[in-house]
């Protein structure tokens, strides 16, 4: 695991953080000299400001703000952006902050310390912190691990980043934490009856396959399933170009679960994990699937193709079946699937269906202490109708362009029967401009929030 905080025993400067209205406070516990200073240099508290104080027998410490209550708000690592802006020295915090509140902005400072750096070197914060009493150090740093694992295998391109790099990392964690991890590949998916996965797949010359990762011998069953699509280029409806610019992130499903999947099984939690993550590159090929293919899937299901890019509900299905055949106690599906997602909430907020609303509303109870935003999305069922095309018995791409992420949720439901408990995350798993505690790239979605609900969602009845 990286070293995320500095040494307890070693020397260290101040670092004053103060919300915008505790600035008056503060002010009346220094002297006239450093008043003076701190007003000369403009300091109000405002989110993001910082102020070096010299100290009269030499060295200094700094202040540093979060700004108000809005933008406590608007910016959920405050404290991310004032590391950048630090020099390089170790740091203590002093601050009025407590419990979630201050872990949230410890976890925003952590993740400002990412950097992808595998093709070049990149600029990183050089101030360290100390870590304050009061938070969980050993819990804040599995959860940096977490993400920074999702980020990284996100953000590596189809060149390095194929099914089998992505079953070479599942294996590594595996490895890493003593669970087990089996590979089934190509024409062993056929045998084995995944017909929809490795028809997604075939056309690729990188092999299809179905991770299938098993951790814990006790505590209730969790399940995670998350879309590997390694590369999408559309398939024979092929994307343009512009279009196409982003889908090495199209296994952010994958990256997310195992990211989470470290997260569970490095806090030893009493849970019996599996992880499914179907991997495949969906190409153009002359044996690729076809527009009006009709594809029989694992659960005996018909599907009729009618858009070769919606490839990931595809392969989903076939290890959702997969999952639910061993009836857990809950099965969670996390995938970059729609685009309808990304246009009704934007990369801020997971959405997510749950088919137990006290499910529902354990995650909501979470979220915001996680700093991990989600939003409930309906498993509408008056649109059950849109996704059955007559000829078979679903289609995997509805015309109309109607409730794109509800149909696409509604579709991976039907192959969920005999697992009362299912929740889906149709996440968007980028950044698009760099934010405080976020680069612009890869970023995980739902996974701690998922964490801080599990002991509600798998607690005994």
């Amino acid at each position: 695991m990286p070293h995320f905080f500095a040494d307890h025993s070693a020397p260290s400067i101040p670092l004053h953080l103060l919300m915008q209205g505790e600035l008056d406070a503060f002010l009346k516990t220094q002297d006239t000299k450093t008043v003076e200073w701190i007003a000369a240099q403009g300091f109000t508290g405002g989110a993001g400001q910082i102020c070096t104080v010299p100290l009269a027998g030499g060295g200094f410490f700094v202040i540093a703000g979060l700004g108000g209550e809005v933008d406590l708000k608007r910016t959920r690592f405050g404290l991310a952006q004032i590391r950048s802006k630090l020099p390089e020295a170790i740091f203590h915090l002093e601050t009025s902050l407590i419990g979630a509140a201050l872990e949230q902005q410890v976890l925003g400072w952590l993740f400002a310390g990412y950097a992808f750096d595998r093709y070049a070197d990149q600029p990183t914060a050089k101030a360290q912190l100390i870590a304050p009493e009061g938070i969980d150090q050993a819990r804040l740093e599995v959860l940096a691990v977490g993400e920074f694992l999702t980020r990284d295998l996100i953000n590596t391109p189809a060149s390095d980043m194929g099914p089998d790099e992505l079953a070479q990392a599942a294996q590594e964690l595996a490895s890493k934490h003593g669970a087990s991890c089996d590979i089934i590949l190509d024409q062993d998916l056929l045998d084995q009856n995944f017909p929809m996965i490795h028809t997604v797949g075939r056309a690729s010359i990188h092999a299809p396959r179905l991770i299938d990762m098993r951790w814990g011998a006790s505590g209730p069953k969790l399940t995670l399933v998350g879309k590997g699509v390694c590369f999408d280029t559309g398939g024979l409806n092929l994307k343009p170009g512009a279009s196409m610019g982003l889908m090495k992130k199209d296994m952010g499903g994958a990256a997310t679960v195992l990211g989470l999947a470290h997260m569970i099984m490095a806090l030893g939690l009493n849970v019996q994990l599996r992880v499914l993550i179907p991997a495949v590159e969906n190409s153009v090929s002359a044996n690729a699937f076809r527009p009006q293919d009709i594809l029989t899937s694992r659960k005996g299901l018909t599907v009729e193709i009618n858009n070769t890019d919606a490839e990931g509900r595809l392969v989903l299905a076939d290890a959702l079946a997969l999952a639910d055949e061993e009836k857990p106690d809950l099965i969670i599906s996390m995938a970059t699937l729609t685009g309808a997602a990304r246009v009704a909430l934007g990369p801020d907020l997971s959405p997510f269906y749950a088919t137990d609303q006290c499910d529902a509303l354990a995650l909501n109870g979470v979220a915001q202490d996680a700093s991990d935003p989600v939003w409930q999305m309906p498993f509408w069922d008056p649109y059950e109708k849109m996704i059955e095309p007559g000829i078979a018995h679903l289609d995997n791409a509805p015309s109309g362009g109607m409730a794109g992420s509800i149909t696409a949720a509604l579709f991976l439901r039907r192959f969920v029967t005999n697992t009362p408990r299912y929740m889906h995350f149709d996440i968007y798993g980028w950044c698009p401009s760099a934010l405080p505690g976020r680069t612009k790239g890869g970023v995980g979605m739902g996974a701690r929030a998922v964490l801080a609900a599990l002991p509600e969602l798998l607690k005994n009845d």
